[in-house]
């Protein structure tokens, strides 16, 4: 089993941090009424993610690995394949998104839609499942503030995206409510260390604060 192969065999470190997406927020519940009806209309937080790591992981290739344990080698890949750990009737499926680099926020949003939508009817097919570079989970619905999530092996990192809340957090010396998405990335220790992780997660909670930074990746 995958997952019992990757507590195994991977020594995993997380590294956790935190996005205000305060104002992406606020433009995806705007753009979401816009567009109500038309593919990817349900315009989810997901979709945003899905692109700022797409961005993020061109400047950290590390992440966008896999290791062959018995050669010892890692492989970078040059294309983004996003996989998305969906939680079904049939247990955890990871459908995985094409191309992430390429696409729109809407394209990745449609693709996220059908996606969920034939994995919760159990009717996916096994191709949809392969050839993923990098996952991201997304526990929020479930509850809960952060959690450590398994790599999906043989990748060496997974995204988990906690639940947003609000939260009183401190600006120019001012207490001000904002929603903070809680972030943690686990990824294998023999691929990158823990200074590539903060980059990496600081980069992207940079992205997820300022809809317009994401904007300009599409």
């Amino acid at each position: 089993h995958k997952m019992t192969t990757s507590k195994l065999l991977v020594p995993h470190v997380a590294h956790m941090d935190d996005a205000d997406v305060t104002e992406l927020e606020q433009f995806r519940l705007r753009e979401r009424e816009r567009r109500t009806g038309k593919p990817g209309g349900r315009l989810t937080l997901l979709a945003f993610v899905v692109k700022a790591v797409s961005a993020g992981l061109r400047a950290a290739p590390a992440f966008n690995a896999s290791l062959d344990p018995f050669k010892e080698e890692i492989v970078y890949k040059r294309y983004y394949n996003i996989g998305i750990a969906a939680d079904t009737g049939r247990g955890l499926v990871v459908p995985v998104i094409r191309e992430t680099d390429r696409k729109s926020i809407m394209q990745i949003a449609a693709d996220i839609e059908r996606l969920a939508g034939e994995a919760r009817e159990g009717a996916i097919a096994s191709e949809e499942l392969r050839g993923g570079t990098f996952t991201i989970t997304n526990v929020g619905p479930l509850g809960g503030t952060a959690l450590i999530p398994a790599i999906n092996y043989p990748e060496v990192a997974i995204l988990g995206m906690g639940r947003v809340q609000e939260k009183p957090v401190v600006r120019d010396g001012e207490i001000v409510i904002r929603k903070i998405l809680p972030l943690t990335l686990a990824f294998d220790h023999r691929v990158a260390d823990g200074a590539d992780a903060a980059r990496f997660v600081a980069e992207l909670a940079r992205q997820l604060s300022d809809p317009n930074l994401l904007l300009l990746e599409t």
